[in-house]
């Protein structure tokens, strides 16, 4: 098992806190080996190993349909005696109504309660107010590039050889963890991909219409790192001779956003100071869900940069906004307590960096500003502007 020690930290932060720890994410991202490691992480801290009760609710052993009540009992009968008892509970959505039962074992007993989940249930949108105000919502995405690093052990790579395998192949655990080829890396991520899609979208929300449904997911994969409307998708299925309401395109990209396929990534208007609530762009889980649909296209990179930059600011805590700039558009503006930073990512220097340093200057305030690139010469900074390549950006704590 190899730790992931950030998430590890925050579990420490959040250790015999009275609030439940929600651990969140898209299916086989590493939710599971997280409550491993936090198990392991008790005993060695002296927790005695029959007062942490470790339960997989997607385990055979346990009955179909299970109620809340169901899982309260279970859980209270393994408390055998006194003393506080750590409960890791994965994949606790399973479970109907698990938030009453989760409620009841932190108010009537000595209970420090993590739990993991892969779709809405857990989000905070859909937890009950059995819930409201106590729990804490921890959200765990694939691997990062430093992760990756870790998992694959690759010394005789440079690590900039490491970035372009990583933007390949992606982050999933299981596909870092193998050797496995292109073909089989991207077999594993549909695998994964049509078990959300089953799961925890068709079957729950009885789309009847898949093909239809397909192609609207597909469209939003194809438009990654672009603005677009659901309007823009109802004209688009309409040249291909196809009709779909404004409105079940709207459930749709909610249905996808609720099983964490794809994120939503909203602008942010830099001159009115305010949220824009149209033409927002949407970032995949993951790369490899991209190019397991589509297969790897190397001119076609510079969206999935972008996507992996959302993803890296977001582990880091930034809430993460498209600028826009009057009529110019900055990629990412990231905002954390009264931080922020703006960047522009772009695939190579100095063609495409003019318009993004250009774009960046226009920005009157002390905030960092940084271009970021693959471009193996980058370096430097112009007039404030800092240019740092993609593997330098997301391996230091500078920036």
């Amino acid at each position: 098992m190899i730790d992931r020690p950030k998430y590890l930290e925050t579990l420490r932060t959040y250790r015999d806190v009275p609030l439940v720890k929600i651990l969140a994410g898209i299916r086989r991202c590493g939710k599971s080996t997280i409550l491993e490691m936090l198990k392991s992480d008790l005993l060695k801290d002296g927790i005695r190993e029959y007062h942490i009760i470790f339960i997989r609710y997607t385990s055979e052993e346990l009955d179909d349909g299970m109620k809340a009540k169901d899982m309260y009992y279970d859980i209270k009968t393994r408390m055998a005696d006194g003393g506080r008892y750590y409960l890791l509970l994965d994949e606790v959505q399973e479970v109907e109504g698990w938030e009453k039962a989760v409620n009841s074992l932190l108010e009537n007993a000595d209970t420090d309660i993590y739990v993991t989940g892969s779709n809405s249930r857990l989000m905070p949108s859909e937890i009950s107010t059995y819930l409201s105000g106590r729990y804490v919502s921890i959200p765990v995405y694939t691997l990062s590039f430093a992760e990756y690093l870790d998992f694959r052990k690759n010394p005789s790579l440079p690590v900039r050889q490491m970035l372009n395998e990583y933007l390949r192949f992606g982050g999933f655990p299981i596909i870092a963890l193998g050797n496995f080829d292109e073909q089989s890396s991207y077999q594993i991520a549909e695998g994964i991909y049509n078990s959300v899609i089953t799961n925890d979208i068709t079957r729950r929300h009885n789309i009847m219409n898949y093909d239809l449904f397909n192609r609207v997911v597909r469209f939003i994969i194809e438009n990654v790192g672009r603005t677009f409307s659901a309007n823009a998708i109802v004209k688009f299925l309409k040249s291909e001779g196809r009709s779909l309401s404004a409105e079940v395109v709207y459930n749709y990209i909610e249905w996808l956003e609720k099983a964490f396929i794809i994120y939503r990534c909203q602008r942010y208007d830099l001159q009115g100071k305010s949220v824009l609530k149209t033409q927002e762009k949407f970032y995949l889980a993951d790369a490899c869900l991209k190019y397991c649909m589509m297969g790897f296209n190397p001119k076609a990179i510079s969206a999935m940069l972008e996507n992996v930059m959302y993803f890296e600011l977001k582990r880091r805590g930034y809430e993460v906004y498209i600028g826009k700039n009057e009529a110019k558009e900055i990629d990412f503006v990231a905002v954390r307590r009264d931080e922020r930073i703006y960047i522009q990512v772009c695939r190579n220097m100095p063609e495409e960096s003019d318009r993004e340093i250009a774009n960046l200057l226009e920005i009157r305030d002390h905030y960092p500003k940084y271009v970021v690139t693959l471009d193996e010469l980058a370096s430097g900074n112009i007039n404030g502007v800092k240019i740092v390549h993609m593997a330098d950006f997301l391996l230091s704590s500078d920036y």
